[in-house]
């Protein structure tokens, strides 16, 4: 016979670790029938969700939960996916409807969830968040890929900051992915992040063979000046330019510091800007032309006569 009370203690475990849900064939393995599961309905004890999910007790069910609730609804082995994923996972602060889930094997959308067939699905693939079978990071960004791409390059740009961009495992995905959606596009949107790194050396030595190239004005590289090593600074102009390598670990401090560097140096009267080691390496003709203009404004301004 079945005990009620006992059921109830148990359903609400399983919904406390299930952001407030519980499946149907959860709720047949604790000895409830279809009809104990209506009556339950009817008692306001069960909210129905989706078809074999049900919110327990109350209809105030978090984000998360309404993915998890779409992907208990999908059966087993379903997973968030796309734009649904890319939320779960931090990529995206746009949450939209419908919920967008993965399986294995093809399914049909319905009221409030896309369905994606995922029959090229690995192990490798799948992951879980907050409670939530998802994809993977790397599935993750490809799909979104596929159906978002305006936003891409945030999401990655996004999924650096949190640690979660593998750049080898998405390219054993991207190698193995050729006839899906978004491969190119992600291919394309990786391209700052498989450029060779800088070392400070080498960038020193480019950035002085675009000077010159340029028929620029030599500067003095690694002077102090106001207590602070300039990268390249010209004396008689007192500007200088700081050469950035990309270095995601540099952390909040070196942040603080670079712009209290910055406004010292303004305060004792030096200019300067900042050239990325990209930025020579893409399109060193535009670094010369704008660092060649900003030489001559800057010119002009010590030339001016001062008000008084």
């Amino acid at each position: 016979m079945l005990d009620k009370r006992r059921t109830h203690h148990v359903v609400a475990e399983v919904a406390e670790r299930q952001h407030g849900l519980v499946s149907a064939r959860q709720l047949a393995e604790l000895g409830l029938s279809r009809a104990n599961i209506s009556g339950e309905v009817v008692r306001g004890r069960l909210y129905r969700m989706h078809r074999g999910v049900y919110a327990v007790g109350h209809m105030s069910i978090s984000r998360q939960g309404q993915c998890l609730a779409a992907v208990l609804s999908c059966g087993e082995g379903a997973v968030l996916s796309h734009r649904s994923a890319a939320w779960l996972w931090g990529l995206t602060r746009r949450w939209r409807l419908p919920i967008e889930v993965t399986t294995r094997v093809p399914r049909r959308s319905r009221a409030g969830i896309r369905m994606h067939s995922g029959t090229a699905l690995l192990s490798v693939d799948l992951d879980s968040s907050e409670g939530v079978p998802v994809t993977a990071v790397p599935r993750t960004l490809l799909d979104f890929a596929a159906v978002d791409p305006r936003f891409l390059g945030r999401a990655i740009d996004n999924a650096e900051r949190l640690g979660l961009l593998d750049l080898p495992a998405i390219e054993t995905l991207l190698a193995r992915s050729g006839g899906l959606r978004g491969v190119a596009r992600l291919r394309e949107a990786l391209g700052l992040y498989r450029l060779p790194g800088f070392t400070r050396s080498g960038l020193e030595r480019r950035f002085l063979g675009l000077v010159h190239d340029a028929g620029l004005p030599t500067p003095a590289m690694n002077s102090f000046v106001a207590g602070y090593q300039i990268d390249a600074y010209w004396p008689t102009m007192r500007f200088a330019v700081e050469l950035d390598t990309y270095d995601y670990h540099g952390g909040h401090a070196a942040f603080e510091d670079d712009r209290m560097r910055q406004e010292d140096l303004k305060l004792a009267g030096i200019e300067m800007t900042r050239i990325t080691g990209l930025r020579i390496e893409k399109d060193p003709k535009a670094v010369a032309d704008r660092l060649r203009r900003l030489l001559v404004q800057r010119r002009q301004e010590l030339n001016s006569p001062r008000p008084r």
